[in-house]
C-alpha cells in the first residue's frame, strides 16, 4: 500500500465531504511524519453513517469486497491486489458520545492529525493509536509502531517492546 494510495482515498473522501481517520501503521507513519515502514493495508476508521459511501468511493477506486471469516458489518476488507487493501473500521457514537455501534473508538481518539508525503491527515490521535497498539501481543511490526511512537511522543515503553 503506497502513500499515493492512501492520498488517493483521503483526498476521494474528502472531496465528497467525509471524513475518514487513518488507523494502524498508516496512522503511526502520519503521526511520525514520515514512512517508516512498508504496509501492506490501511485501517481507517469510518462513522456509520458515511460507511457505504466510503465503500462506493473504494470500489470506485478500483477496490473490491474480499470477504474473510471475521468479517462483521463494522469490520470488512475491500483489496486491490495482493498488496493494496483497506479495512474499514465503522463506528458510531450516541448523543453522550458514547460508543453505540462498531469498533470502540473513543470520541477523544478521532482528534489527531498527522502527515503522509506532506500532506495533513485525519487520524487516530497518538495517545490512542499507543494505547490501542499497546493492547494486544506485538508482532514485529508492532514492536517497530510502539518503540517509534514512545520515542516521539514520550511514552513508556513497556518491557515487551524493549
Amino acid at each position: 500500500m503506497r502513500a499515493a494510495d492512501v492520498l488517493a482515498l483521503h483526498h476521494a473522501c474528502s472531496r465528497s465531504g467525509l471524513t475518514v481517520w487513518i488507523d494502524g501503521g498508516w496512522c503511526v507513519d502520519a503521526l511520525l511524519g514520515e514512512q517508516t515502514r512498508p504496509h501492506h493495508d490501511l485501517d481507517i476508521a469510518v462513522h456509520r453513517r458515511d460507511a457505504d459511501r466510503v465503500r462506493e468511493i473504494l470500489t470506485d477506486l478500483g477496490y473490491l469486497a474480499s470477504p474473510t471469516p471475521d468479517d462483521t458489518p463494522w469490520n470488512f476488507v475491500l483489496a486491490k491486489g495482493p498488496d493494496a487493501s483497506v479495512d474499514l473500521h465503522v463506528f458510531e457514537h450516541d448523543a453522550d458520545g458514547a460508543v453505540s455501534y462498531g469498533i470502540a473508538y473513543p470520541v477523544e481518539s478521532l482528534t489527531g492529525t498527522g502527515t503522509i508525503d506532506g500532506e495533513r491527515v485525519d487520524c487516530i490521535a497518538a495517545r490512542w493509536m499507543y494505547t490501542f497498539k499497546t493492547a494486544y501481543p506485538p508482532a514485529a511490526k508492532d514492536l517497530h509502531d510502539v518503540r517509534a511512537l514512545a520515542a516521539k511522543f514520550g511514552f513508556p515503553l513497556p518491557d515487551v517492546y524493549r
